[in-house]
């Protein structure tokens, strides 16, 4: 799941900076532990002049369809260069 996260970032966004960790060791215990907890840090010049939640809604967008495949949850650091 993080290699196609990346990619379809990286395809979506062309970021200059791009981080996708897996954090679901952090979730043990939860309900939905092991099912795809993820990081984002991605640098991207799509992003310049953007709000943070504009920024969000691109990353969520580029995502489309694995948010219901295997993304349970999502943090997401987005900036502009």
């Amino acid at each position: 799941m993080v290699e196609q996260i990346r990619q379809r970032l990286a395809e979506r966004l062309a970021p200059v900076e791009l981080d996708v960790l897996d954090e679901g060791h952090k979730h043990a215990g939860h309900a939905n532990a092991g099912k795809g907890h993820f990081h984002v840090r991605i640098v991207s010049p799509a992003f310049a002049g953007m709000p943070p939640i504009k920024r969000h809604r691109m990353v969520y967008a580029a995502l489309e369809g694995l948010m219901d495949r295997g993304i349970h949850a999502l943090s997401i650091d987005a900036k502009a260069p």
